[in-house]
């Protein structure tokens, strides 16, 4: 009797580690993803313009990728639950403010550092290695896979309840409506507490922050790696910031904006759970060169269909499906380079390439629609881009390098 009823806790603390990290990713990332639907109002209520707006949004880009690295760091050693805990605070001040700025410094300082910084500092990085952390190895797949699909299920619930909120209270209500949302996840610091310490086996060695990522920097794979990803943010940040922007110039009305937004939330939810369940059967390096395929795919159709709001619709969902479905593979594949310690970390560093690409795809578009009327230029950027992180995975090496295997030691576990 006992010994059936032993497997409940452990099945209990699965979901609840689950239900935490993704709760957070869906309030931090729904809230960012939304973000796209005030860009106009912004414009229109300080007059700073296009350019001077995307500015704030692409430096929110950039700074949520410079935050993973030393936020993972900070998580790896003082542990998960204190940086999550002040994340959710800086997302949320950040978010409430935004509307009481008239600059465009301010507005970099709402956006891009205090918002953007603590979605970094409650983001992937430190969701994925706390999770990585928590659950048994053979089920870590599948597992990252729900969490990212958490900021999907975000996206997908509050693109249209910010879009519902404006017309009915305003823009700037809207807003702050959304960052007093993210409150909600401040108690998932605490199932999510613990560091490095506990991931590794008893009579191993923690390798140190500085060596950990001066091994992966010469890590021929983990730098193509490393790529992809810079080209996985170019492509959603631009889609996040200005697909409302794409809607409106084909002439749309507003509505398919927060829909299509919904959309590749809804089906990012399918993408990302899917991958995570074919990244314990299939090469990683080859699930992420076929997601990076279909996106150049997908974004040629779309510029040869004629631009109806069911068209757009169903360019949403299949972009939703790759959308964030590279996240699984690419955790996964820095889990199995160099283990689970300092993953946070490590996992940070990709993230800032990401988030580099990030900062081009939001900036770019708003440059480039600003000089030529159309966002055409982008698309063509977007395709080549695409052709090349398919290319760019197809030489990684998966086999597991030697610094991942930690060499016994005679005392306890040290950071």
């Amino acid at each position: 009797m006992n010994s059936a009823s032993a497997p409940r806790p452990r099945q209990l603390a699965l979901w609840l580690v689950l239900l935490a990290a993704a709760g957070t990713f869906a309030l931090t990332m729904g809230t960012r993803q939304t973000m796209g639907l005030f860009l106009s109002p912004l414009n229109t209520s300080t007059g700073l313009g296009l350019a001077s707006i995307s500015l704030a949004f692409a430096f929110g880009q950039l700074w949520w990728g410079l935050t993973q690295p030393f936020a993972g760091a900070m998580a790896d050693k003082v542990g998960a639950g204190r940086v999550l805990f002040t994340g959710a605070l800086l997302v949320a001040i950040g978010t409430v403010i935004t509307p009481l700025m008239t600059t465009t410094a301010g507005l970099v300082f709402a956006i891009g550092v205090l918002s953007a910084g603590g979605a970094g500092m409650a983001g992937p990085a430190v969701l994925m290695a706390a999770t990585t952390r928590l659950i048994a190895p053979e089920r870590r797949g599948l597992a990252t896979g729900i969490v990212n699909a958490g900021g999907s299920f975000g996206q997908f619930v509050m693109a249209p309840v910010a879009a519902a909120l404006m017309v009915g209270m305003g823009w700037a209500n809207a807003m702050q409506i959304l960052g007093l949302l993210v409150l909600l996840c401040l108690p998932a610091a605490f199932l999510l507490k613990g560091n490095s310490l506990h991931s590794a086996p008893a009579g191993h060695t923690v390798v140190g922050t500085r060596e950990a990522v001066l091994t992966a920097l010469r890590n021929p794979s983990y730098l193509m790696l490393a790529a992809g990803f810079f080209v996985c943010g170019f492509h959603v940040a631009f889609l996040a910031t200005h697909l409302p922007g794409v809607i409106a110039a084909c002439g749309l009305p507003a509505q398919w904006a927060g829909w299509s937004l919904a959309m590749i939330g809804l089906f990012n939810i399918v993408g990302s759970v899917a991958m995570g369940w074919a990244v314990g059967r299939w090469r990683m390096k080859s699930l992420l060169s076929l997601v990076y395929a279909a996106r150049g795919v997908a974004v040629i159709v779309f510029l040869l269909a004629p631009k109806t709001g069911p068209v757009v619709l169903l360019f949403a969902a299949v972009m939703g499906l790759t959308f964030l479905s590279t996240v699984p593979p690419t955790a996964g594949l820095v889990a199995k380079f160099f283990g689970p310690a300092n993953m946070a970390t490590l996992f940070g560093v990709v993230m800032l390439t990401h988030q580099i690409g990030g900062f081009l795809g939001a900036w770019l578009g708003g440059k480039v629609f600003e000089a030529t009327g159309a966002y055409d230029w982008v698309w063509y950027v977007d395709i080549m881009l695409a052709v090349g992180a398919a290319l760019v995975h197809l030489p990684i090496r998966e086999a597991r390098p030697r610094m991942a295997a930690a060499a016994p030691a005679s005392g306890p576990a040290t950071p």
